[in-house]
């Protein structure tokens, strides 16, 4: 059985307990270590050995360097109670430099692999800092086997011209074994009612909440906006003053993913996947989740134009792409849905062949083997042109 060392920057981020579900259901033995963030709980993950580091804070990124710098120096110690791994999975650049101090702790170097779901917007200045962050990035991944991403934009855009490790794209899709999928409540028989956007997952766009917010007022009734997931209350002026003034848009808090997926997204019917949040970089170029949990499970998803999200839509023929979020666009392109329109929109969903939204275990099984078969292999940096 592979033994995986997961080396992680946010224990209570969902995804994290999605990628520690995913290599468990490849057949892997997982054994995490890294920080939680302030006021979140401790999180239930299925792993053999829960190692927690230290506490870290949103929108403070000297903060969680220097939480990390701490554990480095004192690495030899902590990581002495943990059973020696095969690989580590480092997600995120400051837990591949970690990766790197740990690797020489045991009899066998353990091969590692860098994780990178999103592009921090430091990495992407062209002064010193960034320049910094860049160095720091090609000297750790000079140890690894394998960049793990999350979408080809990603490699496009900023791997590929920075240099890159082999690269294997893991999309955000959830994990699902063949169960009730959510239905968009346009395919029931009773249509009656405000049209509902749905706005899932990490929040941290204040102009998608703007553009929504106007959006519900706008059409005073007819469209309801529900929002769901963790505020990233950094990124607002007032996230909860702004929620409490509007009618017709609400907070309905957090829900349990994935137990909860197919009940939020089929009581919507379309789903918000636009973030502006870095915008024109890691915001263009990411597959956000709710992109996969809302199509799985019925929700019309909504896109913005020129992004990889609507690049996505377009290929596979499927929700509304917008050419941006003015009022007067929301107003005609969503507020202006026929009933027709949007039965039609629901059913190309629905159409879909589950395995662009899905991982199941036999994907999972595939994913385990691709990284066992790193083991003591070489790492091979491709320099940048």
């Amino acid at each position: 059985m592979l033994k995986i060392l997961y080396l992680v920057p946010n224990l209570a981020d969902p995804a994290v307990a999605r990628r520690v579900d995913m290599l468990r259901l490849g057949g892997a033995q997982i054994h995490v270590a890294g920080f939680r963030r302030a006021g979140t709980a401790v999180p239930s993950l299925d792993v053999d050995t829960y190692l927690e580091l230290d506490q870290t804070f949103d929108a403070r990124f000297a903060q969680r360097l220097l939480a990390t710098a701490k554990a480095m120096s004192g690495a030899r110690k902590w990581a002495g109670g943990l059973p020696q791994p095969d690989l580590i999975i480092a997600r995120n650049l400051e837990m591949l430099g970690l990766a790197n101090r740990l690797q020489g702790f045991w009899p066998s170097r353990p091969s590692v692999v860098y994780e990178c779901l999103d592009i921090h917007r430091l990495m992407l200045r062209e002064d010193a800092i960034g320049r910094a962050m860049r160095g720091a990035e090609r000297h750790w991944s000079k140890q690894a086997a394998l960049l793990l991403t999350s979408s080809p934009a990603f490699s496009r855009n900023y791997f590929d011209v920075h240099g890159s490790l082999p690269t294997e794209v893991v999309e955000n899709k959830v994990i699902w074994d063949g169960g009730e999928r959510g239905r968009n409540p346009a395919l029931a028989a009773e249509t009656n009612g405000p049209l509902r956007i749905g706005w899932f997952g990490a929040l941290r766009c204040a102009r998608s909440l703007e553009a929504l917010s106007g959006l519900a007022d706008a059409m005073d009734g007819d469209v309801e906006v529900v929002l769901r997931g963790r505020p990233a209350l950094t990124e607002f002026n007032d996230f909860n003053a702004i929620v409490a003034g509007q009618e017709h848009l609400r907070f309905a808090g957090p829900y349990r993913n994935p137990d909860d997926l197919a009940a939020i997204y089929s009581d919507v019917h379309l789903a918000w996947a636009i973030d502006f949040f870095e915008e024109g970089q890691n915001s263009k170029w990411l597959l956000p989740n709710r992109l996969y949990e809302g199509c799985l499970h019925g929700a019309v998803p909504v896109a913005l134009k020129g992004t990889e999200t609507g690049a996505f839509l377009e290929r596979n023929g499927i929700g509304i792409v917008l050419p941006d979020i003015e009022p007067q666009t929301l107003r005609t392109m969503i507020g202006g849905l026929t009933r027709e329109r949007l039965v039609q929109l629901a059913a190309a969903v629905a159409a879909q062949d589950t395995a662009r939204f899905a991982v199941n275990a036999t994907d999972c099984v595939a994913l385990v083997n691709k990284l066992a078969g790193l083991l003591a292999a070489p790492t091979r940096l491709t320099e940048a042109a």
